[in-house]
């Protein structure tokens, strides 16, 4: 690794107890663990790039009994805040949560044992998407590229051997999902995979719904089926985070909504790097019951 890539990293990443993470993170750091949980407070939970932002909409949408124009009212990052997400002027997850009426849905990347201890101890309810760790690897990479938050992530290769270290903001792609499924165990806790959403949404809505405890009306369902779509959401102002600066998230680069689809891997991976890849995950996955599909 160059020089000038590893000092690049230090002024971009810090490591908090064990976890990388944005520098603008940690500085908030003391205010995310102390973070007061409702009992009613739902948590949306993903890796970066799994689909957050489609099963943040989803159930907003649930939340709004289907009222799309209540959804349109404002930016998703504005009604589902992003939890441990600080920088100077723009963002300020903790300050909006505490601001927010209950019900409140909360968005994080954190691994389970980085959580905010209230939400274990409320009893909160929890959704945790997990996507194919090929497809992650892909928009993860992209999403470096458009975020200048990031390091430069290098050449795709070269990103994926820092993907497969865990060095990348949010650490081992492995370790979050592995622990996300332990703790899945809980009937609080609902595990889905971005896959299944992409098979069969009705299915995975009607299952979202019922874990919300509500009826999944015909009206409902078929509302949140079609205005979730990819092509929707990648129009739509408030889902599609053209709203954020450049200086951000520079869209020209790269658009937030780049394909959702799966099994993009194959565009990006040669075959060496493939197999490489592939066992690396056998050894990481071992002894795990989790079984993920590549593609549909």
């Amino acid at each position: 690794v160059m020089d000038s890539s590893k000092s690049e990293y230090a002024e971009k990443l810090c490591n908090v107890r064990g976890l990388i993470i944005y520098k603008d993170f940690a500085k908030n750091w003391d205010n995310v663990e102390a973070f007061q949980a409702r009992p009613d407070d739902l948590l949306i939970a993903t890796y970066p790039k799994s689909g957050t932002t489609w099963v943040s909409e989803i159930v907003d949408l649930i939340y709004k009994e289907g009222n799309v124009e209540k959804c349109k009212e404002d930016v998703i990052f504005n009604r589902i805040p992003f939890l441990e997400c600080k920088n100077e002027e723009h963002f300020d997850g903790i300050k909006q949560l505490e601001n927010m009426a209950s019900p409140r849905i909360v968005k994080t990347h954190l691994p389970p044992e980085y959580l905010p201890v209230s939400f274990w101890e409320k009893n909160c309810k929890m959704i945790y998407l997990c996507r194919n760790v090929k497809d992650v690897a892909v928009s993860y990479y992209y999403f470096h590229l458009m975020v200048p938050a990031h390091p430069n992530p290098g050449t795709f290769p070269e990103f994926v051997e820092k993907f497969m270290n865990g060095e990348v903001p949010y650490g081992s792609w492995y370790k979050h999902v592995k622990s996300w499924w332990e703790k899945s165990k809980s009937p609080n806790i609902l595990f889905l995979f971005y896959e299944d959403m992409h098979e069969d949404i009705r299915k995975e809505v009607i299952k979202v719904i019922h874990f919300l405890g509500r009826e999944p009306s015909e009206e409902l369902v078929e509302t949140i089926v079609n205005h979730t779509s990819f092509q929707e959401m990648k129009n739509n102002p408030t889902t599609n985070y053209t709203a954020i600066p450049d200086e951000f998230m520079n869209q020209k680069v790269s658009p937030f909504m780049r394909k959702g689809i799966v099994g993009d891997w194959k565009n990006h991976f040669t075959v060496a790097l493939n197999e490489r890849f592939d066992m690396h995950y056998e050894q990481e996955m071992k002894g795990s019951t989790l079984k993920l599909q590549t593609k549909i």
